[in-house]
């Protein structure tokens, strides 16, 4: 192979070598046509596994909101009653969850770069917290729930950031968005579904063996869980160096081959400080990390989706029921939108229109309590979410290089989100309601906050491609997505 540039590049910010030439390789097909075969072959069986992605954050959301939903579902079926809960003690239950995210994404987004065995180091952290979300089922108090919650965040830390990284280890720059998409709609499938499946199960399980509907929640989708755990030990794929048996020998080097076109990345192995040392020293990963954070105080309205819904005056059962289709009606926004970013290449313009969607929708629910209007105002603000999965794959794509750096700075930015979401259960008050205008107030300041930030960060980008020598690779330069 021959000897790739050496030159300035502002994603490592020192002196690195640059992408290689396509000349620098050697040539694994005969022909074009050839690899293009292969390469769909390859997508194909990559996406029958990668799906699996979504299936497990589906439950890892349902999980998340099972408080919110038991506190407005449960409440007749005696929730607050065994849990004594009172005051601000179910806030601190919601936030309490994210002091391990905080302490855990870091180290375990560099233990997975160094292990490359996402099958088995997420399959594994999947089991433990199903494990705890049936023990959650057993909490006779509000101390024995916080301390489930507590020790919940650091084994579902790993798994977001931890399917982010997975992702970029295989796909292409404008394939991430639309893969991010399939992941992130798990969000909002369990937003959807959740409430529905909350609700069964509370009807159906009520007093079952002379245990409370509101635990069997936690103990059905807990072995739920780790069922859905053992099979991903089998199917999710590992890293492309890592991966063998399922892929033909054509596709795995076609695989390899491909991250090495798409981004710097060098052949010597790294240690995982190092890229954390570059991800702390990169300004972009501090920047996308603060946008995050203004993104979830922006999208908050979501943890109590149902209370709100329920203020246009519906009881708790058609409540639950008119809770889904504003999200379904997300789902292929999210599916739309990620896509044309995906073929536009842009980033930017996608997040603030999708973000200035939900702000319309907050204006409205904030000027009016009228029934048909403030449920058209929850279509509007759920769009919201299509600018997360298209900011998602931003930050993947603009702290790429070097792999151990990816990996911290994924977890980093993650940091972001998870840090505002610590704070975030506080500015959603019962005594805010039922208007919750304040609320709404704080979602619109920070709705403003994320657009005007994603604004100069895509200023910042562009200057940086602009001194960035271009270099072309398959009829392609290699530039920041804007």
């Amino acid at each position: 192979m021959a000897q790739s540039t050496v030159a300035f590049n502002p994603a490592y910010g020192e002196t690195a070598p640059l992408l290689a030439l396509e000349s620098d390789y050697e040539p694994l097909f005969e022909d074009i046509e050839e690899r293009a075969k292969v390469e769909r072959s390859l997508l194909k069986k990559l996406d029958r596994r990668m799906y699996l992605l979504g299936v497990i954050y589906i439950l890892n959301c349902v999980y998340q909101s099972n408080l919110a939903l038991s506190v407005h579902v449960a409440r007749l079926r005696g929730f607050e009653e065994d849990l004594k809960l009172e005051g601000s003690q179910y806030a601190s239950c919601l936030a309490i969850v994210y002091v391990g995210y905080i302490l855990t994404q870091v180290p375990s987004n560099m233990y997975l770069e160094h292990i490359g065995r996402p099958s088995i180091y997420l399959s594994s952290c999947m089991i433990l917290w199903g494990f705890i979300s049936m023990l959650t089922g057993a909490a006779r108090g509000f101390y024995d729930a916080l301390i489930a919650r507590f020790c919940l965040g650091f084994v579902e830390a790993a798994f977001f950031p931890g399917a982010l990284l997975l992702i970029s280890k295989w796909y292409k720059r404008d394939e991430i968005g639309q893969r991010t998409a399939y992941l992130a709609n798990g969000l909002l499938i369990a937003n959807a579904a959740g409430s529905l499946l909350a609700s069964g199960i509370l009807g159906i399980m009520d007093n079952a063996y002379g245990i409370a509907a509101w635990r069997w929640l936690f103990f059905v989708e807990g072995a739920l869980t780790i069922s859905v755990a053992i099979c991903a030990m089998y199917i999710l794929p590992d890293f492309p160096k890592t991966s063998s048996g399922w892929l033909s020998s054509a596709e795995h080097s076609l695989a390899i081959r491909r991250i090495q076109e798409e981004y710097t990345v060098g052949d010597s192995p790294e240690h995982p400080f190092n890229g954390l040392l570059l991800a702390l020293s990169d300004r972009k990963v501090w920047s996308l990390a603060i946008i995050l954070g203004l993104h979830t105080f922006s999208s908050s309205f979501h943890i109590y989706f149902p209370t709100l819904v329920q203020t246009i005056g519906y009881d708790p059962i058609a409540t639950l029921l008119i809770s889904t289709p504003p999200w379904l009606t997300a789902i292929v926004a999210v599916i739309v939108i990620s896509r044309h970013s995906d073929q536009m290449s842009e980033r930017c313009w996608h997040i603030t229109c999708s973000m200035g969607i939900a702000l319309i929708g907050y204006l409205v629910a904030i000027s009016t309590m009228n029934p048909v209007v403030r449920y058209i105002s929850f279509f509007l603000m759920t769009q919201i979410h299509a600018g997360y999965v298209c900011f998602m794959a931003w930050a993947s794509t603009s702290v790429s290089d070097p792999p151990s750096k990816h990996a911290s700075a994924l977890a980093l930015i993650n940091t972001g989100g998870i840090l505002a979401s610590i704070f975030v259960p506080y500015a959603w008050p019962s005594s805010w309601g039922p208007d919750y205008s304040k609320s709404f107030g704080i979602c619109i300041f920070a709705n403003i906050l994320t657009i005007t930030a994603c604004c100069v960060f895509r200023g910042h980008l562009a200057s940086l491609n602009a001194l960035t020598t271009p270099r072309v690779l398959v009829g392609k330069q290699y530039q920041y997505q804007l």
